[in-house]
């Protein structure tokens, strides 16, 4: 299955905590992690955030200020995101697929400024702001299944096949034929679910793929795979490894 690196910590900032979480089994399909972020004291420096290429979307509280919260997803380059010297913030990660944007529109990158859309992530970010971790993921598990009751999250069939398969997939033909789509209903699909056209969602799986295994696995070559790399995220492979930990 998709198992995805949504970000990577600077080695040099140690005193920034991120901790997460598998999501229950019932949630499995729909949810790939829960997540805390956060620094344990004012950092000497501004802290960049790394988030790297996937193809989930997030809904992100700001601890810190209760107001401010959000629904956001990325982009097939990673973005390089100024959190301050302190922050705080809880996260659901879902699938790709599993949103239905066509509800609720989705922003590119981090929340910073207060919400002001139809879900209740306000009231939800109020329970959240003085729990722990464990006490944090038990509202999370109650605000997804509450979106699940609303058809605002649902399993994505198509997805799912994709990730069975990852092992098999090379091409966009390779991903049409493991969906049982034509390559013009894989094209409508992927955009419409994951905001992704299929070459950019088997860029982002490749480099996933990359990230946490074998790059030969996922690319023609050694070449191939540094300038997909660079290209991504902005480093070669080496510098990327010498300056953060996924």
């Amino acid at each position: 299955m998709y198992d995805p690196k949504g970000n990577s910590k600077e080695k040099t900032a140690q005193s920034v905590q991120f901790v997460e979480a598998e999501p229950p089994s019932h949630l499995r399909g729909i949810v790939h992690r829960f997540l805390e972020l956060k620094t344990d004291g004012e950092l000497l420096d501004d802290y960049r955030f790394h988030a790297l290429p996937d193809a989930c979307t997030y809904i992100v509280f700001d601890q810190l200020n209760v107001n401010v919260a959000g629904l956001t997803k990325l982009r097939a380059s990673s973005e390089e995101l100024n959190l301050g010297k302190v922050f705080h913030y809880a996260n659901i990660r879902f699938l790709p697929g599993v949103w239905q944007s066509a509800r609720e529109q989705a922003s590119y990158g981090m929340v910073g400024k207060p919400y002001d859309g139809d879900l209740p992530l306000l009231e939800i970010n109020q329970e959240l702001a003085d729990a722990d971790f464990a006490a944090k993921q038990l509202v999370l598990v109650g605000l997804v299944e509450k979106l699940i009751e609303q058809k605002l999250v649902v399993a994505n069939p198509v997805t799912e096949k994709i990730f069975q398969h990852l092992d098999d997939i090379y091409s966009v033909a390779d991903m049409a034929e493991v969906s049982g789509m034509s390559a013009r209903q894989l094209q409508r699909t992927l955009k419409r679910t994951t905001g992704f056209t299929p070459h950019d969602f088997l860029k982002v799986l490749r480099l996933q793929q990359a990230l946490i295994g074998d790059p030969s696995l996922s690319y023609a070559d050694q070449s191939h795979f540094i300038h997909s790399f660079r290209k991504a995220t902005g480093y070669t492979p080496g510098k990327y490894s010498h300056k953060f930990d996924v």
